[in-house]
């Protein structure tokens, strides 16, 4: 193994101090739309590495790399069967290595994402796994024997186990010849459950993790990590009138061990590291309560969590693939709500003493559709204000910030006319188990297009050409329509572009506490259109003057095509004294950014609250005491 680049502190980025990462910005990559560098219409590592430069000037600190270990790619890489080595479709170890060490030389670190609920079935471990029920390796996977039902053969229908649904469409539940019993799979028949109650499953992931750390990575993000605590006995779950299958979650997450399992893994791998590993683990379903308990520094488990409430705020009766419209007063209570469920410690003078939990901050990810056409308004009219406007709502929230591949651009979703211009294992699936349930295609494809995750999917835009500059053959999914007018090239550099305004949001993340470790408050909760954020940040310890220092940030964003009146009769900021905030306070504040006008900068002089707010436009207002 080759001796890890050491990090090389840099003024773009975050330092190493102990908790550099609650000031960091975090950057997905999903490598086969990333980047291609050797023509075959596939992302790979080195292609990412050719692009570090782009990273290193939106400033971003962590890149976040999705699956590049050994797979045969069934659900694109999430299915890993070798996890110390590269695809060869990514490239190589060596590639690996490289991009680290540029990485490391621009002061950026690199999170790898940790896949341990299930592996693939072409991992050795399931292979030897399933050749005998004596085999030493049975155990590290969850089997169970047939179901017996009379007229019904072992292995049929109707014998499974339980009645439990994959997430990606049918049983749960995949029956082995050889060994005559079925074994669990929450997601695809070939990512069997690894059964982490078996004390050598944990001591193999661990022993993985830390060859990796050794190696130069930074951190984990921890694919449906709640999910490795099963409860036991396994049994049928409830299941709706119309529903194909049970709905197992409440026995297959946050299981009774679960917090045990975490804190082990904590003590065993990540405690013992000279400098802080950052995680994070993804967690359907995890509660507000259940996340303060996951990200307590006390207790010794996760740095933050994903979790999804806020994106599962469109899912209808039929689910994620029946959205409805949303409402923007259920969004913004929604994030509020996390916002205080995870808040820091603090005096009675308002002063943080200490930290109980950390948030996530997302709009969009792989396995979510575009946030500009999701949360925002993907109208060309429209996208470009409307993305920053977001940008700004979202890094504006207390926690981390994740800032996913292209959307620094504003690349919306893409346009899906048929299940052939598909990829996605969960999107195909759901088309062909719907259809198969006699519901009409066209119907089906309607509801699938906004939501499929294939919308994230789509390859990066870098210039204007053919191919976006993203391969010189045939991407392995089509190119958004968009791409010629929609990409990096015409945004680097240039004012008022959405890249800009990231880059400025990221920059402003990294200097200014109140941005970064404030306190944070969510204002006119009820307005329909508005969003208001007041975030406070008191200095510990007084000035020259005996008094705290006090620096306050005020956002203000309008959530719609109309124009919203700020001062004035009947404008917002009346509105807004009711709770307490004093207009004439921040009749001089900084204008510190603004996405409908490029020229409010940190220090362009730009000061007051505007009169008008229009459509989409949003402004950052900072003061100081």
């Amino acid at each position: 193994m080759t001796c890890p680049a050491p990090l090389v502190v840099s003024p773009h980025h975050v330092d190493d101090e102990p908790e550099w990462w609650r000031r960091a910005v975090v950057y997905q990559v999903y490598p086969r739309s990333f980047q291609d560098s050797d023509g075959d219409g596939t992302g790979d590592i080195p292609g990412l590495t050719s692009r570090l430069d782009h990273l290193d000037e939106l400033g971003v600190d962590v890149v976040w790399l999705s699956p590049v270990y050994r797979s045969p790619q069934d659900d694109n890489g999430y299915d890993i069967s070798d996890y110390q080595d590269i695809d060869p479709l990514f490239g190589t170890l060596d590639d690996l290595d490289a991009l680290i060490d540029g990485l490391h030389a621009r002061g950026m670190r690199l999170v790898m994402d940790l896949v341990v609920n299930h592996t693939s079935d072409e991992h050795p471990w399931f292979t030897a796994s399933r050749s005998s029920t004596q085999d030493p390796k049975r155990d590290w996977y969850i089997w169970r024997p047939a179901r017996q039902i009379d007229g019904l053969t072992p292995g049929q229908p109707g014998t499974e186990p339980t009645n439990w649904g994959s997430a990606f469409s049918g049983s749960a539940w995949a029956w082995d010849e050889g060994t005559q019993e079925f074994y669990l799979h929450l997601f695809s028949p070939k990512q069997p459950d690894l059964n982490w109650e078996n004390p050598e499953v944990r001591r193999a992931v661990h022993e993985m993790m830390t060859w990796w750390l050794d190696r130069g990575v930074d951190g984990f993000r921890m694919d449906v990590i709640n999910f490795i605590s099963k409860t036991y006995p396994l049994t049928d779950a409830p299941q709706g009138e119309g529903d194909l299958y049970g709905n197992s979650f409440a026995a297959v997450a946050n299981g009774p061990r679960i917090h045990e399992f975490l804190h082990e893994m904590n003590q065993q791998v990540l405690a013992p590291r000279p400098g802080h590993v950052i995680t994070v683990g993804e967690m359907p379903g995890a509660t507000r309560s259940e996340a303060a308990l996951y990200t307590d520094p006390a207790r010794a488990e996760l740095d933050m969590v994903f979790q999804f409430e806020h994106v599962s705020l469109t899912d209808g009766p039929g689910g994620k693939f029946d959205p409805q419209p949303l409402d923007l007063l259920t969004l913004k209570k929604n994030l509020a709500d996390w916002q205080a469920a995870l808040a820091p410690v603090t005096d009675s003078s308002g002063v943080v003493t200490a930290e109980k939990g950390w948030n996530s901050a997302y709009w969009d990810n792989h396995d979510q559709p575009r946030a500009v056409s999701r949360f925002g308004d993907d109208d060309p009219a429209w996208r470009v204000r409307s993305a920053k406007t977001l940008a700004t709502i979202l890094h504006t929230h207390r926690g981390t910030p994740y800032v996913y591949q292209g959307e620094e651009l504003g690349m919306a979703n893409t346009v899906f006319r048929s299940i052939e211009d598909y990829r996605d294992l969960e999107s195909v699936n759901h088309f062909h188990e719907r259809v198969r349930a006699g519901d009409d295609p066209a119907a089906v494809l309607t509801r699938l297009a906004p939501i499929s995750r294939d919308n994230a999917r789509t390859p990066v835009h870098w210039d204007g050409s053919e191919k976006a500059g993203f391969t010189t053959g045939e991407p392995w999914i089509a190119l958004a329509p968009d791409h010629g007018t929609v990409h990096a090239a015409a945004q680097a550099g240039v004012p008022g572009s959405v890249f800009e305004h990231y880059r400025s949001l990221i920059t402003l993340r990294h200097d200014d506490d109140a941005l970064a470790l404030g306190t944070f408050r969510l204002l006119a909760a009820d307005h329909p259109t508005a969003w208001v954020i007041l975030r406070q940040w008191l200095s510990p310890e007084p000035d020259e003057t005996g008094e705290n220092r006090v620096e306050q940030l005020l956002l203000i964003a309008q959530c719609t095509r109309e124009d919203l009146p700020l001062t004035g009769e009947g404008g917002l900021l009346a509105a807004l004294a009711v709770e307490g905030l004093q207009a004439g306070q921040w009749a001089e504040a900084e204008q510190v950014l603004r996405a409908g006008d490029p020229d409010v900068q940190p220090g362009s002089g730009h000061t007051g609250v505007p009169e008008v707010m229009a459509g989409w436009d949003s402004v950052l207002l900072r003061r100081r005491a």
